[in-house]
């Protein structure tokens, strides 16, 4: 079959649309979900094409979604089904899906499902067909410690459980989408993470096993750098029911997401982080809500902190090793990084902390040295007054160098000599 054959109509269809949204001169949502889902359409094709034996199923048949808060959300129910029927008698080699695209189940117009969209319809097929285990093949080696780019010793976690990399999904490490997770975790179907640029490379597992109990305390550390945090406060919430309840229900209604949450057992404040796009919406819907008690009072005017980044450190076993607050606030203490808000889960799974945002560099820094993710605790030395002493120590550094390469615990650099 001449892939041509099947390429040419999809490309004609585009560019007819594209004519007709510069005649128009308008692009709405809709014609957007539809241009966007082209190039899944279009390379799914080809690449089935190549593969030998492969069979092309077109994903709009059976991932459906529905609206929630202007956003497509997947019917988990009628896609599942859709899903075990279309593969219920297949017997090939290969079946090939485009990920990302979907209809919606009402109208069956074209829609997607957004960022690691690909991913999640991976997921979503996975748990539906009860697969023995979901491989994800992206750009990195999988889980890091830290963000490589600005921790430069970072290295592969090489296993990770559901929640510990939920955790991570959910403060900004990109290796998956936090979705991805939630369908196979119902499943307990493991999940592994490889590099399509380095297939050797272990990748990361995810799985439900238990966490080993002489394992590093920490995981991984992971940030949001779009952060602004809004504080609702005032006498008037002290002691009174239900003031946390109207907040959180005024935002979900209008669809605002807040990702942490931090209140004194005074109940004088309530703070939250919402993304920095949110922010005004936040506001004015929380104005709106405590209209009569700001204009008796009772509650002052709602405050929002803007350009602010969120930090979280992650691992199951932080559950079992006292003092990790302690040290992690004692470090970024020490190294004048102030601490605006922060919050831990009953769950001891993960400590979230609210700081500037130029502060976000040097804090991911100091944190990942201070509790020895990196295989290697690099100590820069600069030697003032060179007298006999002084020899003598640099002598002993140099005959050292050998064993501590060879331990791999200190790297000890001679950074300069006055």
């Amino acid at each position: 079959l001449d892939v041509r054959s099947l390429t040419d109509p999809l490309l004609e269809e585009l560019g007819n649309i594209y004519r007709g949204v510069a005649l128009i001169k308008d692009l709405s949502q809709r014609t957007l979900d539809i241009i966007v889902s082209y190039g899944e359409r279009l390379s799914s094709v080809i690449v089935s094409n190549v593969i030998d034996g492969a069979k092309h199923f077109d994903s709009r048949n059976f991932i459906k979604t529905e609206l929630q808060f202007g956003k497509h959300v997947a019917d988990l129910d009628l896609t599942k089904s859709l899903i075990c029927s279309t593969f219920e008698h297949f017997d090939g080699r290969v079946a090939l899906v485009p990920g990302f695209i979907s209809t919606d189940k009402n109208t069956g117009n074209i829609t997607n499902l957004g960022r690691g969209g690909s991913d999640y319809t991976a997921a979503l097929i996975a748990s539906s067909l009860s697969a023995s285990v979901l491989e994800i093949w992206t750009d990195v080696d999988g889980f890091m410690t830290a963000d490589p780019r600005v921790i430069s010793n970072a290295y592969v976690i090489d296993r990770l459980s559901f929640v510990e990399a939920m955790e991570l999904c959910n403060f900004g490490a990109k290796v998956i989408y936090p979705p991805t997770i939630y369908p196979v975790f119902h499943k307990n179907i493991p999940i592994v993470i490889k590099n399509t640029f380095n297939p050797e490379a272990p990748g990361t597992w995810i799985t439900n096993e238990e966490p080993p109990k002489y394992g590093k305390a920490i995981k991984g550390i992971s940030s949001i750098n779009d952060t602004c945090l809004i504080t609702v406060s005032g006498l008037g919430m002290v002691g009174v029911i239900g003031v946390n309840s109207r907040i959180f229900n005024a935002l979900a209604t209008n669809g605002v997401s807040v990702f942490l949450v931090s209140q004194a057992s005074s109940e004088h404040n309530t703070s939250f982080a919402v993304k920095n796009c949110d922010a005004d919406l936040a506001v004015k819907v929380l104005e709106e809500e405590f209209s009569t008690e700001i204009s008796m009072g009772e509650i002052s005017n709602i405050a929002a902190e803007r350009d602010l980044a969120t930090v979280a450190i992650v691992g199951e076993n932080m559950k079992h090793t006292p003092g990790i607050a302690g040290k992690l606030f004692n470090t970024l203490g020490r190294n004048g990084i102030n601490v605006i808000a922060c919050a831990q889960g009953a769950s001891e799974t993960n400590i979230s902390f609210v700081i500037e945002y130029n502060s976000l560099r040097k804090a991911l820094n100091v944190i990942h040295d201070s509790f020895f993710l990196s295989e290697t605790q690099v100590l820069n030395l600069f030697v003032v007054g060179v007298g006999h002493v002084g020899r003598n120590l640099l002598k002993q550094i140099k005959l050292q160098q050998q064993n501590l390469r060879e331990n791999k615990a200190l790297s000890l650099n001679v950074v300069g000599i006055s």
